[in-house]
């Protein structure tokens, strides 16, 4: 099994300083049909293996879920808040490994780590469906969180070595529109096992996570097969596709003279400490409160609207709002592919989500509150937005690397927020969740309005300096690695909306 990457590594080590080496004095042409064919192979070399690897991720995460309305909650004898205390535990192993994990994955490289970390998920997923206490299944979930740290940043990072700027968030699109269509597809999936009589000795919610855990299992060890770490490795490739894989990418970083530049903390915290990578985490924070949320209670909340419906019905119902989530989550990103933009369609995605809450706080009648989980379902298109702003704002890879970490390591704060928003004494109609998260996202609509308005300001004002002194790399009396560590602080630099 090994064998394989290493060959794969060996055979190209010799083009490797070839490959670096011309990139280095490259210029990508803009989307000339050399480039237009390299995207294309890329995409179907990559794309498909992180975003079923993502989807699985999301099914072992949120399928606990579905889990609790077949019978996880009576056989564990959960009370009170025991299942948001078991959620919670998640997060918190997820929120500490954060930075750790990304970190690590830059170490050995996500060719290795993303397929690696996605066997010990899946691992975990099983081990859930022998849990006999609550303390067992918060154990169980910590352990899931601290394996499934790195997967969402590890992959938007990896990603980040292989597109230019605009094409990364229709990419990111791809890959994490499988987390709605988890949603979606985990629910045909939970309903679809829960008609089987048995698994093994496994009966009822068990074989939910002991079946789709498996699952996770085999797709990660042949992931770890075919996964390709970085352009220069990839024997699919030609050198001269290697060549300008690696140039185009180069050819968008101010004052990097590589590619994948080596790990220092300087850098790294200059990733964390960008103003827009702050402002976007934020939002991102303020966001999961509601994705992560509708991915844990939309079943216990497609079970209070449609009560007379029997559990399998209940599964069913809890997918057609994912699928309008998966597609605002693809749509959205073509059209910041196109333009350019991002910023902008946080502003524009916000009041959909209100008007959702709204109809949740301003109604009782099943038909309305339904209908406004499509509308709360648009949620879903900030992981991509803001995941391609941050990584589109800094410069070096490692930069790069520490913003995208911040950034998923906020959203799963923002997750922990999220798994108490719905408590039990709350419903059926859950106000104080449903005002909570309209309250999210109305910051929302305030925090990208101003942060947009600020970036066009200081990119104004960076001209301005420009134009008056002159700040060329030659007048900044600055080695070339001290250049380099300027990162978003160079004169250079502007902020991409």
């Amino acid at each position: 099994m090994f064998s394989t990457k290493e060959s794969l590594i060996s055979d190209s080590n010799l083009a490797h300083q070839k490959v670096t080496s011309e990139a280095h004095n490259s210029l990508a042409v803009s989307d000339s049909p050399d480039e237009r064919r390299l995207r294309t192979k890329i995409d179907l070399h990559i794309v498909p293996i992180v975003s079923i690897l993502y989807l699985f991720a999301f099914i072992d995460r949120a399928n606990i879920g579905n889990a609790k309305i077949a019978g996880l909650d009576k056989d564990l004898g959960m009370t009170g808040y025991d299942y948001n205390v078991i959620i919670s535990t998640f997060y918190i192993g997820y929120i500490v490994f954060e930075v750790p994990a990304i970190v690590l994955c830059k170490w050995i490289g996500p060719g290795w780590f993303l397929p690696a970390t996605s066997v010990l998920f899946g691992i975990c997923s099983v081990g859930t469906a022998f849990v006999t206490t609550v303390p067992q299944a918060c154990v169980v979930r910590f352990l899931l969180g601290i394996f499934e740290a790195g997967m969402m940043p590890g992959t938007t990072y990896y990603l980040s070595r292989w597109y230019r700027r605009s094409e990364l968030t229709f990419r990111l699109s791809l890959y994490l529109v499988t987390a709605p269509l988890a949603g979606a597809f985990g629910g045909l999936l939970a309903s679809g096992i829960l008609r089987l009589s048995h698994f093994g000795g496994l009966t009822s919610w068990r074989m939910i996570f002991a079946i789709e855990g498996i699952l996770t299992i085999g797709l990660s060890l042949v992931a770890l097969l075919t996964l390709t770490d970085r352009p220069e490795t990839a024997r699919w490739l030609t050198v001269e596709e290697k060549t300008l894989a690696v140039a185009r990418v180069r050819s968008e970083r101010v004052t990097a003279q590589v590619l994948l530049d080596s790990m220092t903390m300087r850098k790294f915290f200059r990733g964390i400490a960008n103003p827009v990578t702050l402002s976007v985490g934020i939002v991102f924070l303020f966001d999961a409160i509601t994705v992560q949320a509708m991915a844990f209670f939309l079943p216990t909340v497609v079970k209070t609207i449609y009560p007379e419906y029997d559990t399998v019905q209940q599964q069913l119902y809890t997918a057609p709002p994912y699928v309008v989530g998966a597609f605002m989550v693809v749509f959205l990103s073509y059209l910041s592919w196109r333009t350019d933009r991002r910023q902008i369609f946080f502003i524009l995605t916000a009041p959909v989500v209100m008007a959702g809450y709204i109809m949740f706080l301003a109604s009782k009648e099943q038909r309305v509150r339904y209908g406004a989980t499509f509308l709360v379902a648009s949620s879903f298109t900030l992981g991509t937005l803001t995941n391609s702003q941050v990584s589109a704002n800094v410069i070096s890879d490692t930069s790069r690397s520490g913003a995208i970490a911040f950034n998923s390591m906020c959203a799963h704060l923002g997750g922990l927020v999220g798994t108490w928003a719905f408590l039990p004494w709350d419903g059926p109609h859950y106000p104080i969740g449903n005002g909570l998260n309209l309250a999210t996202s109305g910051m929302i609509l305030v925090i990208s309005s101003l942060t947009l308005f600020w970036m066009n300001w200081d990119n104004r004002a960076r001209d301005k300096r420009v134009a008056e002194r002159g700040d060329a790399d030659e007048s900044l009396g600055l080695t070339q690695q001290e250049v380099e560590d300027l990162d978003w602080r160079h004169p250079a630099f502007r902020w991409k909306p």
